[in-house]
């Protein structure tokens, strides 16, 4: 990737992340939903300041509290980029059960579920190397808030949203190491004219 995960600045953090949605998550059609909310600015950008798990824990609530009293058509769905924290992915991967303990708790199962990106995402069963785990691979420690009832409708919208594990694979695989890295190279590239526009951050 060719941002730092120790970068704090976050209108930084903000751009390295929806430079990531549009070449990687829409680009390579990852989630064939993101693009809809991506366009329509319905996702709320929030860069963190915690510099531990329990700071991080507070902030999530809050932002699932808001999220849930949004109206969808000004946020639909929440990206919460922490930097500062869970940098080590078992760390991070281990707060994904407090996440679930705190949608609980807050009683909003069934409304409100939390997923999870990470530069060093790794899933069961994978080599830390083999290109699937960059479906998941931001360039921050990311948790992702979304809406139980747009997922729902998304389902239907797109009937073979199962497969959508298998497509990118199949994806990733014929892109390669190399052609992910390619998708950098205009961003690191000096004079790029990188695209301005995109979803603005909340």
């Amino acid at each position: 990737m060719p941002y730092t995960p120790t970068d704090t600045d976050a209108a930084a953090v903000t751009a390295a992340t929806r430079t990531w949605l549009e070449k990687a998550v829409i680009g390579l059609n990852l989630c064939p939903f993101a693009k809809a909310v991506h366009v329509k600015q319905q996702i709320r950008y929030v860069v963190s300041t915690a510099t531990t798990p329990e700071a991080l824990a507070e902030e999530l609530m809050a932002e699932l509290a808001l999220l849930r009293d949004a109206d969808p058509e000004a946020v639909e769905t929440t990206l919460l980029i922490h930097p500062q924290v869970l940098g080590d992915f078992l760390d991070f991967n281990d707060f994904l059960d407090v996440a679930d303990a705190i949608v609980e708790e807050m009683e909003l199962d069934g409304e409100l579920q939390v997923a999870s990106f990470h530069p060093d995402y790794q899933f069961a069963d994978s080599e830390p190397d083999d290109i699937e785990n960059f479906s998941n691979r931001a360039p921050y420690p990311t948790l992702h808030l979304l809406r139980e009832s747009s997922i729902a409708q998304a389902v239907q919208a797109f009937p073979d949203a199962a497969d959508i594990y298998e497509t990118n694979i199949e994806t990733l695989q014929r892109l390669g190491h190399a052609g992910w890295r390619r998708l950098w190279l205009a961003e690191a590239a000096p004079n790029a004219g990188a695209d301005e526009g995109g979803a603005a951050a909340h």
